[in-house]
């Protein structure tokens, strides 16, 4: 069985979007930037932290074990996964209200930045911790344009403040790496990471139930 370990649609639809099979079960951790932690770091730290927490909740460490569950579920597999934006070295995550995503489109406007995904795959005697790293052009944003695009809701639940596949991105002229990872889940390296464990667990490739 695989688990994601995110409340996230957009990850839940490029994992489907992947061909596999999944269940979401979502880690509830406080999402704090250590003091001096590097922008890599933290991201994985955080993917690792959800991952493992699921994986202990479920595999039974702190709830029933999976051998009193009414159907085996085959070998578990937690896959956790978090994204954040980095510009001018300050690390942007989710904005926590109107005038917090303004200010993180001010800093993005005009300005080439970086999206890193940290991705953490847990399971029996297996853990994999990896990062995407993908740089984002944006064109110079008007008070006028921040303003319209905070108005519409969307930029408040993403890091960063603004999502790759929506309205803003009519405001990005190029981005240099992963595509899928701005929109947060790097579909190639996940997949990879994903069919490598079903390799060493003697599953069928591209086949997780």
């Amino acid at each position: 069985m695989l688990l994601l370990a995110s409340a996230s649609p957009r990850r839940r639809e490029l994992l489907t979007q992947a061909g596999f099979r999944f269940e979401v079960a979502v880690a509830d951790i406080p999402e704090v930037r250590a003091a001096g932690e590097h922008p890599i770091a933290f991201a994985t730290r955080l993917a690792r932290e959800k991952a493992a927490t699921v994986y202990a909740r479920v595999s039974g460490v702190d709830t029933a074990p999976r051998e009193q569950w009414p159907v085996d579920p085959g070998p578990l597999l937690v896959l956790g996964a978090d994204t954040i934006v980095v510009v001018e070295g300050e690390v942007l995550g989710k904005p926590t209200s109107p005038a917090d995503a303004a200010r993180m489109l001010g800093l993005l406007s005009g300005r080439t930045h970086s999206v890193i995904t940290g991705v953490s795959l847990i399971g029996a005697e297996l853990e994999e911790t990896a990062a995407e790293v993908t740089y984002v052009s944006f064109q110079t944003l008007s008070d006028a344009e921040i303003e319209a695009y905070v108005a519409t809701g969307e930029p408040l639940d993403k890091a960063g403040a603004y999502a790759i596949q929506g309205y803003a991105a009519r405001w990005i002229p190029r981005i240099h790496g992963c595509y899928f990872n701005v929109v947060g889940l790097p579909l190639s390296l996940v997949a990879n990471m994903i069919e490598g464990a079903q390799v060493r667990l003697g599953l069928p490739l591209s086949h997780i139930s």
